[in-house]
């Protein structure tokens, strides 16, 4: 510990994050699909009649581990389970992207898919990039190179994911429509 900072290890902290994010989603799909499907029981939060959806879990626990990380700047293992946390959250939130630009819309909106895998792409590059304060020229080319790989990742699943929504998003929302009381 040098002059009362203590040393953080971001690419830890960001590979957390990235941990926690990819498992929540994959989870969270793989939960709904098998409650759609009536394969487990229907354990949806509702009020009064309206299904809250895990978006506001995710919007919840953001502002719970914002604040957490504002206030107590945690380190060591609580900084590690505050970026697992972190991931938990944005999972949550980000699995329903498409509900935040069309509200009542279908949860198998491509947009929320589409901005998990961004999202997962940009946690993986700061989780597995260089540290920043060893950034060199020669690094450049490799960031470029990086880059350029994620934007055309983007584009094949934007391009796959609309032939692959014709196909399936029909019996997705037969499912959708069913399972919904």
């Amino acid at each position: 510990m040098r002059s009362g900072v203590h040393h953080v290890n971001t690419d830890k902290l960001a590979r957390l994050t990235l941990v926690g994010f990819i498992l929540t989603f994959v989870l969270s799909r793989a939960f709904v699909l098998l409650i759609m499907a009536h394969e487990i029981p229907n354990f949806y939060f509702f009020l009064r009649g309206t299904h809250v959806h895990h978006l506001n879990y995710g919007i919840f626990l953001l502002a719970a581990v914002g604040g957490y990380s504002v206030f107590r700047r945690p380190v060591g293992r609580s900084a590690g389970a505050t970026a697992l946390l972190y991931g938990v959250a944005m999972a949550l939130t980000f699995d329903e992207f498409g509900m935040w630009l069309h509200l009542g819309g279908s949860y198998w909106q491509r947009t929320s898919v589409d901005a998990v895998i961004l999202l997962a792409a940009l946690f993986a590059l700061v989780a597995f990039a260089r540290s920043i304060e060893r950034f060199e020229s020669r690094h450049f080319w490799a960031f470029l190179a990086i880059a350029l790989a994620v934007g055309g990742f983007a584009w094949a699943v934007f391009a796959a994911g609309s032939r692959l929504g014709h196909l399936v998003g029909p019996r997705l929302r037969e499912l959708e429509i069913s399972s919904s009381p």
